[in-house]
């Protein structure tokens, strides 16, 4: 069990996910009973049962207990679980002056009900129910991402360290193929690495015991940090593995937990270029990454990096991903997450440095949050236009990446509010319409503005109006203006934008063309859920109601009526894509 209850004094004995042990006390002597039941919960939430994973989270929900015990004692209460009922527990869980103290609290009741089943149905619905001291999103602070400095930073001080590790490892391979055993070829780089290659780092080269004295004399020669330096190569180091992890999340965007928990299990290789990853997010449980090819290359080094590593390591740890060999170590062989001690002394020995040029700690939630807000939206929606990424909801978003925002971000979402503010501008202006055709006088008299905005001499004006720059439902002041396309290029727009596009003149021969847009409108309304045809064809229906309603006065209720006869009803009617046919 990763979880024990220690019965005198009271208290819980783990053992965590990268094998380190603790043993984590009460020192509260009220309501006995009740605290018992409580450290068999906690004992249950330690990893892979639970979340908790290091000794300072046990040891914070032993806090929560504490304050939650002191309460109840001073309300008079003095029985177990079972006695709990729904206005005790109100009364207490507000009483927890400090509001993070009440998750734990709930998380340790739940599961005390899950495994003893202690509580009636109404007090198991309190609670699950929602805190009394919830966060609002006011009081929450997004992280910042990193700085380009210091992220470029970051990602150079890590790939010169696993560069370097790599040369290292295949010098030693190189070497290794070149050695025999030390008993017949005698001491020597390659014939260390030899034996260590077929051998495994354990129990392989002289220690300073009695007995190898000479032998670690030998040994030191060639290598000066003895054994501890000659298995260095091949056997990379916590620090090594270190780098590769924070590597591989800076080109991945995965969080921190799940990246410590992946296994060799948990990559589908779909050929030689494409991996699939599979990893736990603790807020929304399994999810899958196709890896970019930069994320693949470096997955395919460590993997080759660390080939002669898993040869050797224990058979619970040789399918772990992050896979390490300590020499020095306590535990010499582990995986998964680093104790705090070894990433602050990793930090330090790096010489990482933030924008000020000062000493600054990798935050693993930052790395993913400078992930996202460097990353190429135009992979989102095929389009450079920035956006929201598509699996965050809005309020995820801006609560988590959009609060604090590097300049290029600014700019990006100045450019939406610009964007969607001309929208607005364009949906709200009227249409131009000419009720006569060749009526180019009534045109100029009717819209002076609107032919000084779009530019035209007399001879464009002529040719719009006579029906020489016609498209399917209007005519264009400049197909080749841009304004949905590159500029220069024809545009691309479908027949149903020109109805709210500044650069399109409505005349009674179009009518026909609009009745048939109508139709097609009528026709995925009745295929297309509300919410989505508004989203796709909202603006555009609501303008061509506009249009053809007789109360508009836009055409006369006889051409309105002479269209309507024209129109088949068919998809053949419109240019359509496959994706739009409705027939």
């Amino acid at each position: 069990m990763p979880g024990s209850v220690i019965a005198e004094p009271l208290g819980v004995s783990c053992v965590f996910m990268d094998a380190r042990r603790a043993e984590c006390f009460l020192n509260e002597a009220r309501l006995p009973q009740l605290a018992s039941q409580l450290m068999r919960a906690l004992a249950d939430l330690v990893k892979p049962h639970g979340d908790l994973d290091s000794p300072d989270s046990v040891r914070g929900y032993l806090v929560s207990i504490r304050f939650f015990l002191r309460d109840l004692d001073e309300y008079g209460f003095a029985g177990t679980a079972e006695d709990l009922s729904r206005p005790l527990l109100a009364r207490a869980l507000v009483a927890l002056k400090q509001g993070r103290h009440e998750s734990p609290i709930r998380l340790l009741l739940r599961r005390l009900d899950d495994l003893e089943g202690v509580f009636p149905a109404d007090v198991r619905r309190f609670v699950d129910g929602r805190n009394f001291h919830a966060r609002t999103a006011e009081d929450r602070r997004p992280l910042v991402p990193y700085s380009e400095r210091e992220w470029a930073n970051l990602i150079s001080v890590c790939e010169g360290i696993t560069g370097r590790a790599y040369t290292a490892f295949r010098a030693a391979l190189k070497e290794a193929e070149r050695g025999q055993d030390v008993a017949v070829g005698g001491w020597s780089r390659e014939n260390i690495q030899w034996m260590l290659r077929h051998r495994g780092p354990e129990g392989t080269l002289p220690r300073r015991v009695r007995g190898q004295y000479a032998a670690v004399r030998q040994l030191t020669k060639i290598y000066p940090g003895a054994g501890n330096e000659a298995v260095a190569a091949l056997f990379p180091r916590p620090g090594i593995v270190f780098a590769y992890r924070i590597l591989f999340g800076t080109r991945t965007g995965i969080v921190a937990d799940g990246i410590a928990g992946l296994g060799l299990g948990d990559i589908d290789w779909a050929g030689d270029k494409t991996a699939l990853v599979d990893y736990i997010k603790g807020r929304t449980a399994k999810e899958s990454l196709t890896l970019s090819r930069s994320a693949v290359r470096l997955l395919e080094r460590w993997l080759e990096h660390s080939s002669v590593l898993r040869q050797f390591a224990p058979a619970d740890l040789k399918g772990r991903l992050w896979l390490r060999f300590n020499p020095t170590g306590t535990y010499k062989w582990s995986a998964g997450r680093f104790p705090k001690p070894d990433e602050s002394n990793w930090y330090e020995r790096n010489g990482l440095v933030d924008a000020e040029g000062k000493p600054f700690l990798v935050h693993s939630p930052r790395i993913r949050t400078t992930f996202e807000a460097s990353k190429d939206r135009r992979i989102w929606q095929s389009t450079s236009r920035a956006t929201i990424d598509p699996n965050h909801t809005p309020a995820v978003e801006g609560s988590h990446y959009v609060a604090h925002q590097t300049p290029t971000q600014k700019a990006a979402t100045e450019s939406i509010i610009e964007s969607a503010q001309s929208d607005l501008i364009r949906r709200s202006q009227n249409p131009l319409v000419i009720k006569d055709d060749d009526d180019l006088a009534a045109f100029l008299e009717g819209f002076p503005a609107e032919a000084a905005r779009l530019g035209l001499d007399d001879a464009a004006l002529t040719e719009l109006i006579g029906g020489e720059r016609d498209v399917f439902a209007a005519a264009c002041g400049d197909q080749l203006s841009g304004l949905h396309g590159p500029p220069g290029k024809p545009c691309p727009a479908r027949p149903w934008v020109c109805l709210i596009c500044p650069l399109a003149l409505f005349a009674p021969r179009h009518l026909s063309n609009l009745m048939r847009l109508r139709a097609f409108f009528a026709r995925q309304w009745q295929q297309t859920p509300a919410a989505a045809f508004m989203a796709i064809f909202g603006p555009y229906a609501q303008r061509l109601d506009d249009l053809l309603s007789p109360q508009s006065k836009y055409f006369t209720a006889a051409a309105l009526q002479d269209a309507a006869g024209q129109v088949a009803d068919t998809d053949s009617e419109l240019p359509l894509r496959p994706e739009e046919l409705t027939q």
